[in-house]
Formats: C-alpha cells, sequence, structure tokens
C-alpha cells in the first residue's frame, strides 16, 4: 500500500475520531475531564496533601487551627465517600459513551469485514475463471479454491460460532 494511501486512511481514521470528540455535549467533555483529572498522578499528591494537612490540623496543635475533626476523622471520611461517589459516576459515564463508541468501531469493522469477504469471493470466482481458460483446470477446481469462493453465509457461521460456544460452555 502506498504511503499516500496510509496516510488517507489515518486521516480519515482521525476525523472520525475527531467529530466524535466535538458531538459531546458540553457535561460530557467536563465529565471527561474531571475522570481524566481523577486518573492522574497529580490528582493522587493532591489528595495526599490534603489527607496529610487534615491529619496535621486535627492531630498537632498549630496555632490558630483548631481541630474541627478529631480521630478518627469521620468528616474527611464522609468527604472521601461522597467523593468517590461523583467520581465512580464520572468514570462510569465516560465508560459508557467510550463502550458506545467501541460499538460504532465494530459495526464498521463488521460492514468493511463483510464487504472484504464479499469482494474476495468475487475475485476468487473470477480468478477460477480465468484460471480455467488458461488450461490449469487442475488449479482452480482444488478443493481449497472451490469453497473459498463460493458465496459465505454468515449467518450459518454465527450459528455455528453460538453452538461451539454453548458446546464448550456445558
Amino acid at each position: 500500500m502506498a504511503q499516500s494511501h496510509i496516510q488517507e486512511h489515518i486521516d480519515l481514521i482521525a476525523r472520525h475520531e475527531q467529530e466524535f470528540l466535538e458531538k459531546r455535549t458540553r457535561s460530557e467533555r467536563l465529565g471527561d475531564q474531571i475522570a481524566a483529572f481523577a486518573g492522574s498522578f497529580s490528582f493522587v499528591s493532591l489528595h495526599l496533601l490534603f489527607f496529610l494537612g487534615w491529619i496535621v490540623a486535627n492531630t498537632l496543635n498549630v496555632p490558630g487551627i483548631p481541630h474541627f475533626d478529631p480521630s478518627p476523622y469521620s468528616l474527611l471520611a464522609t468527604l472521601v465517600a461522597v467523593e468517590a461517589i461523583l467520581l465512580a459516576s464520572f468514570i462510569l459515564m465516560r465508560q459508557a459513551r467510550m463502550g458506545r463508541r467501541a460499538d460504532e468501531r465494530d459495526h464498521l469493522m463488521l460492514q468493511i469485514l463483510l464487504l472484504t469477504e464479499k469482494e474476495i469471493t468475487a475475485v476468487l470466482s473470477m480468478d477460477r475463471q480465468i484460471a480455467k481458460q488458461m488450461g490449469l483446470e487442475k488449479v482452480a477446481n482444488t478443493t481449497e479454491i472451490r469453497e473459498l469462493s463460493q458465496h459465505t453465509s454468515i449467518e450459518d457461521v454465527a450459528q455455528t460460532i453460538r453452538d461451539t460456544i454453548s458446546e464448550n460452555e456445558g
């Protein structure tokens, strides 16, 4: 494949990804930013500093800072629990959106593969005809080439997969 064709494909994929990102609502973008920040080292570092500061402020006698949450730090535990619920929600929303995007890619890939199978079957059928006309009847009629040049029933393949999976589970 020529470099220009590769670049065309890369550009097309990049354009599709950019369109997907641009279609997000403002709240989805905000949620993605929060989820991305929550998965960063900066987030962890800030939390460690915050927890350390909270514990120091409520354990040591620091002038001007009253102990507002004595050990076992129930207020801190409540805040962390609320934050965990919110972060889990943001992460789940992001994963759901990413799952939908993955499903879109899977559907596109399936369509491309089905089209490719149809095109290759047609090419093999033509190649068999050409081979026969050139006196290569033996090559054109090998079992493998003959089978590969026949239409593939996607429903039959899917049913075979379902049957095989059912047998392996049982």
